[in-house]
């Protein structure tokens, strides 16, 4: 199956290996703590962190630049323990220096790489609108160890 975003092979994400749930794609279920976060502002507060995981995880989506850029302000966002307003004035400046974030390459003709990640989207959703602000948590702090390894 491929959707704008990902690329779903026999029920498997080609690029972060979330499974499959209820007949949704990974991009997908990204939706669900999309719509969750209008019930709950304490989860909305997590809305940078819930985006940053699934860029993280979703590369081919991205250009070099933006893709970079996501991963410097996930690492001195987490690192540092920036407030949300501070992270979202980093965000505003550092989203103006660079020309392009989005991938302007159709869906079909970028390259995806398979990385196997400790945690996806696939957890947050599986999880439930009850225990997404746990989960996101959790997911941000498996992502910021892996994205040393």
């Amino acid at each position: 199956m491929v959707d704008n975003n990902t690329v779903m092979e026999s029920g498997k994400c080609v690029e972060c290996g979330a499974s499959e749930k209820d007949g949704y794609t990974c991009y997908e279920m990204f939706q669900f703590p999309l719509v969750w976060e209008h019930n709950d502002p304490r989860l909305y507060d997590l809305h940078f962190w819930l985006v940053s995981c699934y860029m993280i995880q979703h590369p081919s989506n991205y250009t070099k630049n933006g893709y970079e850029a996501m991963i410097s302000l996930f690492k001195d966002a987490y690192d540092n323990h920036w407030s949300i307003d501070y992270i979202l004035k980093k965000n505003k400046a550092l989203v103006s220096n660079i020309a392009k974030i989005t991938n302007p390459l159709p869906s079909k003709q970028r390259n995806r790489v398979l990385r196997r990640w400790t945690m996806t989207i696939e957890d947050i959703y599986s999880g439930g609108e009850s225990n997404a602000i746990h989960n996101i948590h959790l997911w941000k702090e498996t992502i910021r160890k892996e994205i040393n390894i």
